[in-house]
Parts: structure tokens; C-alpha cells; sequence
């Protein structure tokens, strides 16, 4: 797979478009830039899609890089068949390639890893069949200088079980999905700090439970912060039983001797590895979600305070100028609504100057425009003179005001949120 192939694998975009796209991306040009100038040869794509297709090519990227180090550390371990090495090509999952590295990830010591040095991997092998019964005589075969009991050739066995449970990627994937869909995000006070300067303001999580699904971003930002300065625990639960029952279900073939220890090896995985491991993963995934949610609305914020009219409440006309592809006009009342908008072609190569002057005049006296406004952009000073040269009915305020973070306005989430009807071009003016 390619990046175009990964790229169309979530967006209903042509071959064409998207490499048109890629190719202005990697010339430095911006997403307001290309949305705006390069219509032609991105086959009219809108900012929203050329943002995707540049996020989608940035995951790409990690993706094949990450893919890369997995394999050349799995080939220095000489520890890659070609299955695997198939397995990892194929994947474009980034959580599936953790799952299928993690067996041969450079680790300290495990338990299992002392089991196998003590020649207990055989023992195991045979009991995850589930075809063994009379357990402490198979095991008493293994017995040796590391190993002086039954009891403890069977809870090496178990160690080294429980940890290719917690290497199976179908159990792995299926207990994310669960704590997805089940986890509940509890924090609790640390009761030696309870009274200490600061801690009132998280009073309200010192015993707080609720599904993490539906927890606002606000509230478990809140949590967080809590515990970061140490007034709190905070912990992702699902029910125990639950997630055991399922891991059972998804392991267990068989009801004797052999599938009680099995039983025990994953209660010791999911205690030992697989909780932790997953419940943190569901807390830094909702983390992400939620800072990146706050970020949404501190923007929003500063978007409207930055955009409070210099003027006060006027009734403006804004021109957003340009030569070939025309001058950009829009009126807005006093609140920012937007009244009217139109492409006038004063500049060559159309010079179409006279219609310009009636058709600007005539807004003017529409809508009541109190000032004119035009950016200091391409084609701005002629702007400037050919307004200068209208005879309006009345005397109107002249600006010319600076453009930078017009064009990335126009082409970012608030612009399309706050006028959803209209082209990139209007928004920028």
C-alpha cells in the first residue's frame, strides 16, 4: 500500500487530486494557500479535505517508519519469519503492529523469562493444549536443580502462559474494545492530603465515579490535574468478571486439569499485565481526546475576542483584492453577519472598472455601509485609488488593513462553522 492507496482508503477522493495535493504539500504550499489558489489542479477540493489528506499522509508516514524499526529489531533478533514478516508489511494499524512486536520487545527479566531459563516452556506448551490431565505427574518430569517441587514447575508454566496470553493480539483487541465501550474513570483522595492548601478546589472528585465515555473532556481534565499535584488517585475499572469470563471464553477449549491452570494463568494476566497495560492506554486515549477538545474551545474563544471589530458596531464593506481572479467584496452589518457578497473585476486583465464603481455605490447605499475596508494583499494599492476615485452619496472611513491570518481564517473549522454556505474566498474577506 501506498500513501494514495492509504489516503483513498478513507477518503472517496481521485488518484489525481490527492497526488496533486501531496505534491503541493511537499512544496511548503499551505492548506489556505492551495484551498484557495490551486482549485485546478486538486480538482476543486475544499480546505476540510486537503487538512485530511495531509493528516492521512502524516500517519502514513509515522506508520511506515514505525513499521521499519519493528522489523529491523525483529530481524537483529533473528526472529522473523516470513509469516510475521507479512503480518507487519500488510498492517497499517498502528496499534496491530505494537500487538505484533510486543513478544519481541527488549524488556528486563520476566517471570516467564525465568521459567523458560529453568526448561519449563515444554510443560507449558502442553498444558495450553488442554489435552493433559494429571498435572502433577507431568510435571514432576521437569523437575531439576531450578525446580524443586511440582507446585513450582506449574506456576513457572503458568507465568510463561500468562504472559502469551497477554500477547494474544485477538484478546488484546477485544479487552480494548471492552474498556471502550465499559470503562469507568473513578478517582479517590489521598487521604493524607486531603487537608492541605489547594485541595478544596477538587473537593469534588475526593470520591467520584462516572463512565468514561461520557465524562466531559472539562471534568476529566480536572481529574487529572488533581492527581498531578497529588490530591488525588485516579484509576479506568471495568467489572473484573467481565473481562475474565471473556478472556476465558476466548482461551479455554476444554474443562479439565489442564484448563484449571490455564484459568489461573489468565486471572495472573490480566491482574499482572493486561489491566495496567490497557487501562492506561484507555486513559491516554481519552486524555488526547480531551485535551484536544479543550484546545476546540479555547481557540474558539480567542477567535472571538481577536475578531472583535476595531470600529465598534459598523456596517463595513471589505474588499478582499486580486487582478485576474478578481476583487473579493462583502458587506457585514453590525454584528459581523454577513449581507452581501460579489467578485468585481476593476484590475486587467478585465477592467471592468465602471460596472465596479455602480455596483459598489449601489451596496453602499443598501446596506448602509459606514466604512470600507481592503486588504494590503495583492492588488491593494490600485484597490485603494480605484475606491478613492467613487463618488459616494456620503463621506465613508477608508482602511487598509493587514491580511496576515485572513486566509487561515478562511480556511479553518470556525470560518466554515460561521459561514458554512460560503467559498473560502468570501470567507477570507
Amino acid at each position: 500500500m501506498n500513501t494514495t492507496d492509504f489516503i483513498k482508503s478513507t477518503l472517496n477522493i481521485s488518484d489525481k487530486s490527492i497526488n496533486a495535493t501531496l505534491k503541493l504539500l511537499s512544496e511548503d504550499c499551505t492548506i489556505p494557500f492551495i484551498s484557495r489558489y490551486r482549485k485546478d489542479a486538486t480538482g476543486n477540493l475544499d480546505e476540510i479535505q486537503i487538512e485530511q489528506i495531509f493528516k492521512l499522509n502524516k500517519q502514513f508516514e509515522e506508520i511506515v517508519k514505525r513499521k521499519e524499526s519493528i522489523l529491523k529489531s525483529i530481524e537483529e533478533q533473528n526472529a522473523l519469519t516470513p509469516e510475521l514478516k507479512q503480518r507487519i508489511d500488510e498492517s497499517f494499524d498502528i496499534q496491530e503492529l505494537e500487538d505484533l512486536y510486543l513478544p519481541f520487545k527488549k524488556r528486563r527479566k520476566t517471570k516467564a523469562d525465568a521459567a523458560k531459563e529453568k526448561g519449563l516452556e515444554p510443560l507449558a506448551k502442553i498444558i495450553m493444549s488442554q489435552k493433559a490431565n494429571d498435572l502433577q505427574h507431568l510435571a514432576s518430569k521437569y523437575l531439576n536443580d531450578m525446580v524443586s517441587s511440582e507446585d513450582e514447575a506449574l506456576q513457572g508454566a503458568r507465568d510463561i502462559m500468562a504472559e502469551w496470553i497477554n500477547e494474544n493480539m485477538y484478546v488484546r483487541k477485544n479487552l480494548r474494545r471492552l474498556f471502550q465501550r465499559k470503562a469507568v474513570v473513578v478517582s479517590k483522595v489521598v487521604k493524607a492530603k486531603k487537608d492541605e492548601e489547594g485541595a478544596q478546589k477538587f473537593s469534588q472528585y475526593f470520591e467520584w465515579e462516572e463512565s468514561l465515555s461520557r465524562a466531559p473532556s472539562h471534568r476529566l481534565l480536572a481529574m487529572l490535574r488533581a492527581e498531578a499535584e497529588g490530591f488525588v488517585k485516579t484509576n479506568i475499572e471495568i467489572d473484573k468478571d467481565e473481562a475474565l469470563d471473556f478472556i476465558e471464553n476466548a482461551i479455554i477449549k476444554s474443562r479439565n486439569e489442564s484448563s484449571e491452570q490455564i484459568a489461573l494463568a489468565i486471572k495472573d494476566s490480566y491482574k499482572r499485565l493486561l489491566e495496567p497495560t490497557i487501562s492506561n492506554e484507555t486513559l491516554q486515549e481519552a486524555k488526547e481526546k480531551a485535551d484536544k477538545k479543550a484546545i476546540e474551545i479555547f481557540s474558539e474563544n480567542l477567535s472571538q475576542l481577536l475578531l472583535a471589530p476595531p470600529l465598534g458596531e459598523k456596517r463595513i464593506l471589505a474588499i478582499d483584492p486580486g487582478y485576474k481572479s478578481g476583487c473579493k467584496v462583502v458587506c457585514i452589518d453590525e454584528k459581523g453577519d454577513l449581507l452581501h457578497n460579489e467578485t468585481l473585476y476593476p484590475h486587467a486583465p478585465q477592467n471592468e472598472s465602471g460596472m465596479a464603481m455602480k455596483k459598489i455605490r449601489s451596496m453602499v447605499n443598501a446596506y448602509n455601509i459606514q466604512a470600507i475596508s481592503i486588504g494590503n494583499g495583492t492588488a491593494s494599492r490600485e484597490t485603494e485609488f480605484f475606491i478613492k476615485k467613487i463618488a459616494f452619496d456620503k463621506p465613508l472611513q477608508v482602511f487598509v488593513v493587514s491580511e496576515a491570518g485572513a486566509s487561515v481564517y478562511s480556511a479553518s473549522k470556525i470560518a466554515r462553522e460561521e459561514f458554512p454556505s460560503y467559498d473560502v474566498t468570501v470567507r477570507g474577506a
